[in-house]
């Protein structure tokens, strides 16, 4: 998994590297998720990278009943990650982001659950891993890894430790 994360943390130094305007002119975080995808889709060739990516195969990704997020269809149930590394065909679920700009003050927890969710190994689209960056002008802010439906707090320690040394 350390090998995926430093891909994470490659496409997000190149990101901050070409992005500045996006920050500047303080763009939406749909427009800072699409082109940080832009750079995960370069480190992961062998794999597609889809934005608000919601299909395995011909099912929609579904939260489990009784989930207490909301989301953005009219059932209240649809799964849309920011950004998914998979296989389409296969399907081979590799990484699933959920992306934040640091100055949204909504909760966290939509996106934590969201993260459980997808990497919960139980749910028939568990992705192998869950990251979520929180994107401040200049470098992350704040970073969170799930893996098998938690929080992993050495993963996370990981990824935070990387992204200080890429001076993100």
């Amino acid at each position: 998994m350390h090998a995926e994360l430093d891909k994470v943390v490659a496409a997000l130094k190149e990101f901050y590297a070409r992005e500045a305007f996006l920050f500047a002119h303080d763009l939406g975080e749909r427009t800072l998720t699409h082109r940080l995808a832009i750079q995960v889709e370069r480190q992961f060739p062998d794999f597609e990278v889809d934005c608000e990516f919601d299909r395995l195969g011909p099912r929609t990704l579904n939260l489990p009943h009784g989930s207490i997020v909301s989301t953005d269809d009219h059932l209240g149930k649809s799964i849309y990650p920011d950004i998914v590394v998979h296989q389409r065909a296969v399907p081979n679920n590799l990484l699933a982001i959920e992306v934040r700009k640091a100055d949204n003050h909504q909760p966290l927890e939509h996106d934590r659950h969201k993260l459980r969710a997808l990497t919960d190994a139980h749910i028939w689209f568990a992705y192998w891993i869950g990251a979520m960056v929180v994107l401040g002008k200049t470098g992350v802010t704040s970073s969170e890894v799930y893996v098998a439906g938690r929080l992993d707090e050495t993963l996370s320690g990981f990824l935070a430790q990387r992204l200080k040394e890429a001076g993100l």
